[in-house]
């Protein structure tokens, strides 16, 4: 079964909606398909120490991992603080993405003007560290 962008997108939806983000109000859900045509999901959860918090796209790449996946062909991100609304990975996450991605690795965010829109780890971040 091939899990189509739209699909990806409403599992990064549903994700959305365990968020725990009691001190932000800004839920965010990650949908990811590994080179195994697996799905694996995660979502923000917030803690009173800041810093403690893991974002969506961590938890979902943490899930891909744990169940032996090894690299990203494709993610959605959904966040806001209400509807869906334009939200692209954190420059952490960003890094994250990097470093299961390649140059076919999609990544799928809602822009400033609530349209879906398809971009390349090298569009969002175009300098990424890597030891190689």
């Amino acid at each position: 079964m091939t899990i189509v962008d739209e699909d990806l997108i409403s599992a990064a939806k549903v994700a959305r909606e365990n968020a725990y983000c009691r001190y932000s109000g800004y839920s965010v859900g990650a949908a990811i398909i590994d080179d195994q045509g697996h799905l694996h999901v995660g979502c923000n959860v917030e803690n009173a120490a800041y810093p403690l918090g893991n974002c969506a796209e961590a938890a979902a790449i943490a899930a891909m991992i744990l169940e032996g996946g090894k690299r990203i062909v494709r993610i959605a991100v959904a966040g806001g603080s209400g509807d869906v609304a334009s939200c692209t990975p954190c420059g952490g996450c960003r890094q994250r993405i990097h470093e299961f991605s390649d140059e076919d690795t999609v990544i799928i965010t809602m822009d400033d003007s609530n349209d879906w829109q398809r971009y390349s780890i090298a569009e969002l971040l175009p300098a990424g560290f890597h030891l190689d």
